[in-house]
């Protein structure tokens, strides 16, 4: 199976509007069983589609999400994939409702502009990510209920009225192996992730730096701990119980939020203890330092006029301010009393990596501002940007993962998930 997969010509990843007609063409074909409805409308005028897949009579749901981060578009891809098989299998059907929000970002998807890119510098040339407050799923973590974004709400109001027993959210690294975090645990999904992973040739993250200090049932599958841990808190300044994710448990539902990579780093399951972790990551908060501090000094010289193609860059200004904003409390952490003083290779090669990408989405997006107002700054960061996506590609020897194997990995562990979970919850 691998093989076969493998070797499938490499599919791009889908538009928001190219996911949207796809949906549109599996609910004409099967209009007695598929649907596609707007759950809502992003603030830029976007609509926010809903595709379901439900039996007549579904006593259980399934929520996915896909596009919650515009920087990781293999959801959308991933979600018409799934609604596919569950339309030609009726097995996971079987009493429930399947249901697909294709895009939960759409204005971001719009920023970031990377459909299939042949190297981490294609990928950061049009990169875009929001700030954590615009982010649909995080910014309840950050902001009161009024100030809400309306994809926020859009998504609430869908597990709202849905009250799934599961809900996924399909997520992807730039550079990596793949990892499953759990707002409770899935006995057994370990050992399908783990064999699909392998299958596939996609390393498994055991340390993700994601999911520091969170219960590990099996390699790759960590559990959120309540309350956050001290160590988390540093990766994830939000406080993860408020986001979307844990939304479902007013309604004794579990989140599934299913990573994979776009580049794939067997150094990330390495797990050889490290010879010196607090060493390591006061070197590394010192290069995180360093790096913020020279895309700072050129952002001190952007006024907030210039324009993107033709749309405000104010976009991509706030994103650029945000991640500047939090790496000092990243560098802050790792060198504090909380660093361990015992830690795997592969995890701090996961804390590398996250530094890494920090500094170069700050650059990457700044960059894209600087080329587009003709700044005199942007020849020297576009060779900023350059030497850093080679030398985070050479350091982790980085391989592309065919965004087919991508997608049927995700496919695969999120089945996975709803077996598991079905086995060991009993139905309404």
């Amino acid at each position: 199976m691998a093989s076969l997969v493998t070797l499938i010509p490499d599919m791009r990843y889908p538009t928001p509007r190219e996911l949207a007609l796809a949906a549109r063409a599996l609910a004409e074909a099967e209009p007695g069983l598929v649907r596609l409805r707007q759950a809502g409308t992003s603030r830029g005028g976007a609509p926010l589609w809903l595709l379901s897949v439900r039996p007549a009579r579904a006593s259980r749901h399934v929520l996915v999400v896909a596009g919650a981060h515009a920087n990781e578009p293999v959801g959308g891809a991933t979600a018409l994939d799934l609604a596919r098989r569950v339309i030609r299998d009726p097995a996971p059907r079987a009493g429930c409702g399947w249901h697909f929000l294709l895009c939960a970002d759409p204005d971001g998807a719009a920023l970031h502009r990377t459909p299939l890119p042949y190297s981490l510098l294609d990928y950061h040339r049009n990169f875009f990510r929001p700030p954590g407050p615009e982010q649909p799923e995080w910014a309840p973590s950050l902001l009161p209920p009024d100030r809400l974004p309306p994809e926020t709400r859009a998504l609430t109001a869908v597990i709202d009225e849905l009250r799934p027993v599961l809900q996924v959210s399909l997520h992807g690294t730039d550079l990596g192996g793949s990892w499953v975090q759990l707002t409770r645990d899935i006995p057994g999904l370990a050992e399908p992730f783990g064999k699909s992973a392998a299958e596939l040739r996609i390393p498994v993250e055991t340390s993700a730096s994601d999911a520091a200090g969170w219960p590990s049932p099996g390699p790759g599958i960590f559990v959120m701990p309540e309350p956050v841990t001290d160590t988390a808190a540093a990766l994830h300044p939000e406080d993860t119980r408020l986001s979307t994710w844990y939304h479902a448990h007013r309604y004794a539902g579990t989140t599934a939020i299913v990573e994979v990579p776009m580049w794939a780093s067997d150094l990330v399951d390495d797990p050889a203890p490290h010879p010196d972790p607090r060493g390591a990551l006061r070197m590394l908060a010192a290069r995180l330092t360093e790096d913020a501090a020279r895309v700072a000094a050129v952002r001190g010289g952007v006024p907030g006029a210039f324009r993107d193609d033709g749309a405000a860059a104010a976009p991509l200004l706030r994103a650029v301010d945000w991640t500047l904003a939090l790496i000092p409390l990243v560098a802050a952490e790792w060198t504090g009393p909380g660093a361990p003083a015992e830690a795997t290779t592969a995890h701090i090669g996961s804390i590398d990596a996250f530094g890494r990408r920090l500094s170069l989405r700050a650059a990457a997006m700044l960059l894209r501002v600087l080329r587009a107002g003709h700044h005199p700054a942007a020849p020297a960061l576009d060779r900023l940007v350059t030497g850093w996506c080679e030398e985070f590609a050479a350091r982790f020897q980085a391989r592309w993962v065919p965004v087919a194997t991508q997608v049927e990995h995700q496919s695969r562990t999120v089945l996975a998930a709803y077996e598991r979970l079905a086995a060991v919850t009993p139905g309404p």
